[in-house]
């Protein structure tokens, strides 16, 4: 089984940095460090977020956010659809209690504390 190599913060920036400044091209900059172009890629989805003790890019926070919104409007499709569901549901079976509609019939006053005659 081969072992995992890891690579300090310091490594990671410095190459991405590298990257970044456009002097070298990806596959140089892979070959030279010998790292393959997704991990290269990776670190600089990584970079552009944060995750190095750099100050993220705006367009990665702006990208989080929209994914963080993305997710909620889902939620809240999801949660508006069920209560549809719900509502029809309620709305389209009779009432079990014989009664048609709330507050009708002869023994609502009494039960409402009124006085029956």
């Amino acid at each position: 089984m081969r072992n995992q190599r890891s690579f300090s913060v310091e490594f990671k920036r410095q190459v991405i940095q590298e990257f970044l400044s456009e002097e070298s091209r990806p596959a140089q900059l892979c070959r030279r460090y010998n790292i393959s172009s997704s991990l290269l890629y990776h670190w600089k989805r990584q970079f552009s977020r944060g995750k190095f003790n750099n100050e993220p890019t705006e367009e990665a926070a702006l990208k989080d956010r929209v994914e963080k919104l993305e997710r909620l409007v889902g939620k809240l499709t999801l949660e508006n659809e069920f209560l549809k569901k719900g509502l029809q549901n309620s709305l389209s079976q009779p009432r079990r209690n014989g009664k048609s509609s709330p507050g009708g019939g002869p023994s609502s006053a009494a039960s409402c504390g009124g006085v029956s005659s």
